[in-house]
């Protein structure tokens, strides 16, 4: 079964507040998390993402694309990074889930279907 851990946090602040060591512990963290993971066969993808003030709101409105600077949501915390795995099931995922949350309080955890979900017509 496949899950997405999201991480949340605003990379910025922790930058400016957050203690050096606590940060190298962190990065060290990932990489070895990382490591384990790709050793193990269960990651898929791990990704961080840049600042959300670097990011760009796209709509589609009247037949037009309008681009505005900024995030879609006025949030203090944003998607900081995410992890996707393929484990044995939910509570592997969970595990894994509370290893990161360790680091960031708090993930969110989904499970990432290999499709649509199936509709039956009425």
């Amino acid at each position: 079964m496949k899950y997405i851990v999201m991480m949340f946090g605003d990379g910025g602040e922790m930058a400016a507040t957050a203690d050096p060591a606590w940060v190298r512990d962190m990065m060290t963290f990932m990489g070895d998390f990382n490591a384990e993971l790709g050793k193990s066969g269960e990651l898929v993808a791990a990704h961080g993402l840049a600042f959300p003030s670097t990011a760009k709101t796209v709509s589609y409105e009247d037949g037009q694309v309008a681009v505005t600077d900024g995030p879609y949501a006025e949030s203090k915390e944003s998607l900081a990074g995410f992890w996707i795995l393929d484990v044995a099931g939910e509570e592997r995922a969970v595990e894994l889930a509370g290893r990161v949350a360790h680091w960031s309080r708090k993930v969110e955890l989904r499970e990432v279907p290999d499709g649509p979900p199936d509709y039956e017509e009425n």
